[in-house]
């Protein structure tokens, strides 16, 4: 469960790359892992960094200006390909809390939503106008997640969350916190459900247990 809260803003960084998959926003060298930790430095690695791991000074996340944006403006498909959930906690370790785009491939749509990194999903002419002056210097947005508003203060665009995603996003809540929400059903459900059908109850931990 995260904190809740109403608002995101911050610096807006353009990564406008259509069809920017989930192998490139996280490696697949960076999969190692049993847990979650370090995936902030695997981040669309080889976009941010040369092969002999120099940082591309090019890149929009390596400038000063963005290296602290919290908010990603992507390309349309962003997020496409395999169902690697650490591209999502990969961008949430880096800082980013909000990506807006004109679409997102399912499974990352999903994948973000159920872990608490907003995607907020708008037309291409509304995200132009949001990023307006982005040439000239860094668009500071703000996402409004009770009034599912964004604005860079003189443009707002309105867009839509389902009502479960809408409700987790404003409790800070993540899939399993939403489950348990429901903990008392959940159980009762169990409940009733061993005692139409007994001989499957804890079956993994009998079988087990006569294995040795």
């Amino acid at each position: 469960m995260k904190n809740k809260t109403t608002l995101i803003k911050g610096v807006a960084a353009p990564l406008a790359q259509a069809n920017l998959d989930t192998d490139q926003i996280m490696p697949k060298q960076f999969l190692r892992g049993i847990d979650k930790q370090g995936l902030a430095a695997g981040l669309l690695y080889d976009l941010r960094f040369y092969p002999d791991g120099k940082a591309r000074p090019d890149f929009i996340l390596n400038l000063p200006d963005y290296k602290n944006a919290s908010i990603l403006v992507g390309g349309a498909n962003f997020g496409c390909g395999s169902s690697r959930e650490h591209a999502v906690w990969g961008m949430q370790q880096f800082g980013i809390k909000a990506v807006i785009a004109s679409s997102f491939g399912e499974i990352f749509y999903s994948n973000a939503m159920n872990n608490g990194l907003l995607l907020v999903m708008i037309p291409d002419e509304s995200i132009e106008q949001l990023m307006n002056g982005a040439g000239t210097g860094p668009v500071h947005l703000m996402i409004n997640i009770e009034k599912l508003e964004v604005s860079n203060g003189r443009v707002s665009v309105s867009f839509h969350l389902s009502e479960r995603h809408h409700k987790m996003m404003l409790d800070g809540l993540d899939m399993l916190g939403a489950s348990l929400l429901h903990k008392n059903e959940i159980i009762s459900f169990a409940d009733k459900w061993n005692k139409q059908r007994p001989w499957l109850k804890d079956v993994a931990r009998s079988v087990r247990e006569k294995l040795g």
